[in-house]
């Protein structure tokens, strides 16, 4: 098995190797037919990476101990979704994973431009695919090679790490994350192609207009789902650490968001061209740069389960893809020039170049709080780490006024605004905004900043609202479709997501007991009565259960478990969700005896909220494929018929 899986990752290197020589010899050549050739050599790659993964997975399900990744990242008694898992819990396995999404992207984009393979523009864009396509298999023959035997098999495996297999999320997150990570590629791919040939106009954002789309629909559900597990799994109460791993996925979604946004102004108005193919740049770079970050061990993490000597050549990688790119934007810097001007800041373009702005202030705030140690390291030898203070002092306004600017984008119409026209489509958002103000302060809302994001959040989701309901008005329930649509459905994500952020960060109480079995605590109105404790193996795993009763009603079972091949006791707490708020349970110490636990309870408003908003995102982002009923006539970059005053038949992407 080993060696058809050595076969199939060398043949899946040649073929990308192979593939990408083939394409530039017919871009040099101007050779149509080696062009065309493109898509069967990425379904001769697809083949190799769909092999490997197989006999990797087979293996794991098997219990296969001869295979060296398996007897480390999985054993006998592994509940059979988390042996899934496995194929990505570790070094080896999470480069397989982004190999073979990779492959598939690059078939779906070889598929879909079947018959345009010859056009150069699709070619240099197979050509940056196939490249990339290769590095990642020299990974996979080199220093993430997953088909590693054992000497000598052990009887059982050393399973993977605790934290990794306690909650079903574990086999739904990172492929999330990665579908988001990898998707960018493509995009990327075509920015490299239009400054390859030159045509750096609209033409190649239109192509990948649906790919961008969906690849940003995927990591905002991947980071959701990636806070909610440390929310469920990490036993402390909150969702959003500001560490490295979790900053790491955030940097990408941060320029991405930006660069959706963006990519509107090109497309009516010819602007923003430098900073379209800068973004992309840097969100493909960011994706790189996230995975240096997670695989190296460079910085601490409590999400760090591997490190490897795989740093050098993603670093590499990554200084690689910003001097190309940046270079060729230099190259092309003449073709570049905006063909239009912002004729008022109080328009549609001059939102969008607001957003481009926060957005990546935000982003430098992040990047610079992450790498910051690092770079502190590698000057003086020093280690330090950058706390949440730092990131919560600076990013906070910063997305206070992105929400502001959220609510307000959609109102305006495009070039300029007229304050009568504002001030119409600004009622009902402003009536929504001050309603849900009135109810935070009526719910307990006393400070400042919580006032004022309870406020742009409320108007934020009022102008999404209104949007939806006159396009529904308009096309019926197409009206939330297309990229307008389904748009206004990821900002209305996106306000529930800030209404639950503000809440729970702004209030939350939180007491530590003792109990024993009969006793009661009360926090917040809730009463938590310890009614028994619950001993028992989950195969090798020692389980101690405690069953809880909340408010009368729900029986709750936080536990402590021992991993015989880990070094120390792993908690998982239990959460009574509601819409108002969490009731969170966690065990922190039992007495000598055994007969008192030590809990930690938790109360923490909106909690739902933040999941809610974030799946509604994800949701929002496939609307947005989906194309709408009558589509709007794509018009030259600045002819008379390339703008509109209307904003409320413009076009507003997700996010912000």
């Amino acid at each position: 098995m080993q060696t058809l899986g050595s076969i199939a990752l060398l043949a899946g290197f040649a073929a990308s190797v192979m593939a990408a020589m083939n394409v530039a010899t017919g871009l040099a050549l101007k050779e149509a037919a080696l062009l065309k050739m493109s898509l069967r050599w990425s379904a001769i790659i697809l083949a190799s990476i769909v092999i490997t993964a197989a006999i990797l997975e087979i293996a794991l399900l098997r219990n296969d101990f001869s295979f060296e990744y398996v007897a480390n990242n999985s054993n006998i008694a592994l509940p059979v979704v988390f042996k899934i898992a496995a194929l990505w819990a570790s070094l080896e396995g999470s480069i397989v994973l982004w190999a073979l999404i990779l492959s598939g992207y690059i078939f779906a984009t070889a598929f879909r431009f079947r018959d345009r393979l010859d056009d150069r523009l699709v070619g240099f864009a197979m050509l940056t695919l196939f490249v990339v396509s290769a590095f990642f298999f020299f990974l996979l023959i080199g220093e993430a090679n997953p088909m590693g035997t054992m000497a000598r098999p052990p009887l059982d495996g050393a399973g993977p790490n605790p934290l990794l297999q306690n909650h079903p999320l574990m086999a739904v997150h990172p492929v999330m994350l990665y579908l988001g990570y990898v998707g960018f590629t493509v995009p990327f791919a075509f920015a490299i192609g239009a400054l390859a040939t030159g045509r750096v106009g609209e033409g190649w954002l239109l192509l990948t207009r649906p790919w961008t789309v969906a690849a940003w629909g995927f990591l905002t559900v991947g980071v959701v789902l990636g806070a909610w597990w440390s929310y469920e799994v990490l036993g402390w109460g909150g969702y959003w650490a500001w560490d490295p791993v979790e900053n790491v996925s955030l940097l990408p979604w941060l320029t991405a968001t930006a660069y959706l946004h963006s990519v509107v102004v090109q497309e009516r108005r010819g602007m923003l061209r430098v900073w379209n193919l800068s973004l992309i740049t840097a969100t493909f770079g960011l994706t790189i740069l996230g995975t240096f970050i997670t695989r190296s061990g460079v910085l601490d993490s409590v999400h760090e389960f591997s490190n490897s000597s795989l740093g050098p050549l993603l670093l590499g990688a990554f200084a690689v893809i910003v001097v190309v790119s940046f270079g060729l934007i230099a190259w092309r810097a003449e073709m570049l020039r905006t063909v239009g001007i912002i004729e008022s800041p109080v328009s549609r373009e001059g939102s969008f170049v607001g957003n481009n702005l926060l957005l990546t202030a935000f982003a430098f705030v992040v990047l610079l709080g992450t790498m910051f140690p690092l770079l502190v390291e590698a000057i003086n030898g020093d280690q330090l780490s950058v706390g949440s203070p730092y990131f919560d002092r600076l990013t906070a306004p910063i997305g206070l006024m992105l929400l502001f600017l959220m609510g307000v984008s959609p109102l305006l119409p495009w070039r300029r605004t007229d304050p009568e026209t504002l001030r119409d489509r600004a009622f009902w958002p402003g009536v929504f905004a001050v309603t849900v103000l009135v109810v935070s302060v009526s719910l307990g809302a006393d400070s400042l900043y919580e006032m004022l994001g309870f406020l742009a959040a409320g108007f934020a989701a009022g102008a999404s609202i209104r949007h939806v309901v006159l396009a529904s008005r308009r096309q019926g329930w197409r009206g939330v479709t297309g990229r307008s649509g389904g748009g206004m459905i990821a900002h209305l994500g996106l306000s529930v997501l800030a209404l639950g952020l503000i809440a729970s960060s702004a209030h939350g109480t939180e007491i530590e007991a003792r109990l024993a079995p009969g006793d009661t605590v009360e926090i917040s109105g809730h009463t938590i009565t310890f009614i028994e404790r619950i001993d028992y193996f989950d195969g090798d795993n020692a389980v101690i259960e405690i069953a809880v009763l909340v408010d009368n009603d729900e029986i709750h079972k936080p536990a402590i478990t021992t991993f015989p091949n880990f070094g120390r006791p792993i908690g998982t707490p239990s959460v009574a969700t509601g819409w108002r708020e969490d009731v969170y349970i966690n065990i922190l110490d039992f007495s000598d005896d055994g007969s008192e636990a030590l809990v930690r309870v938790i109360v923490r408003p909106m909690i739902t909220w933040i999941w809610t908003g974030g799946l509604l995102m994800g949701f929002g982002s496939l609307l947005a494929i989906i194309p709408s009923r009558k589509r709007r006539p794509e018009v030259p970059s600045g002819s008379a018929d390339s703008v509109d005053g209307d904003a409320e038949t413009s076009e507003t992407l997700v996010g912000a």
